[in-house]
This record gives structure tokens, C-alpha cells and sequence, in this order.
């Protein structure tokens, strides 16, 4: 088996040790991710906002693995305000309504305060 990392280009994944995704064989394992947009390393306000950008940035790390968002297979949503999630459900829908993944929301503080939502996400190329 191959594994392989994929990198966003983030500064941070050096410092920390991390990566944007992992490939192992068939299963691509995709970091915690923001709403960060990582070319210009900039975040809008609004939690909607923020999770639409988390999933195009989820979105093109599996095209870098050789996967797409319908080879989701589970997903974890994080969110610092619970009543923030009811707002990101139309977003969540268009990218995973017909996936249909496994899922669980927590609730918790995130590690930079302007952070609205955080997502991770394990997919199964081809699934």
C-alpha cells in the first residue's frame, strides 16, 4: 500500500505536522478543515460563508487523492455554537445530500476564534 500526504500549501501543516489529507490505498482521510480560503488566507464572518468554502477546500483535497465529495463515507462537523449548524444545512445538503455519509456534530471551541465551523471528512475512492 502507498501512502500518500496531500498539502493545501498551508504554512501551518509544516509547523504543526500535519496534513490536509492522508491517501492510504482506497481511503483518502481528510483533515479537520476551516473555512480558511487558502489562497489568500482570508475568512468571511458568516458561518454559511465559512462552510461553503470548508467543503471546496475538502473538496479539492480529494481531487488531489483521486476522490470526489460522492466517495464520502463520514463526516464530523464542529461547531463552537450549536445554533449555528440549523444555518449550514442548505450548504451541507448541495455538497452531501445524495452522499448521504455517516455523520456526527460536536460541539467545541476551536482553535482560532474567528473559526465558525471545522470539518473532516474520510472517503473511500470509488465507493
Amino acid at each position: 500500500m502507498t501512502r500518500t500526504l496531500i498539502s493545501s500549501g498551508s504554512n501551518f501543516e509544516r509547523q504543526i505536522g500535519y496534513s490536509r489529507a492522508v491517501v492510504d490505498g482506497d481511503w483518502v482521510f481528510v483533515s479537520g478543515t476551516t473555512g480558511f480560503d487558502y489562497t489568500t488566507m482570508t475568512i468571511a464572518d458568516d458561518v454559511v460563508a465559512q462552510t461553503e468554502q470548508c467543503l471546496k477546500n475538502i473538496a479539492a483535497a480529494l481531487h488531489q487523492a483521486g476522490a470526489s465529495m460522492a466517495d464520502v463515507v463520514r463526516v464530523t462537523y464542529v461547531l463552537p455554537e450549536r445554533d449555528d449548524f440549523e444555518k449550514c444545512w442548505p450548504i451541507l445538503g448541495r455538497y452531501l445530500g445524495d452522499v448521504r455519509p455517516a455523520a456526527m456534530m460536536l460541539v467545541a471551541g476551536l482553535s482560532d476564534p474567528r473559526m465558525k465551523i471545522e470539518i473532516e471528512v474520510t472517503a473511500r475512492k470509488h465507493a
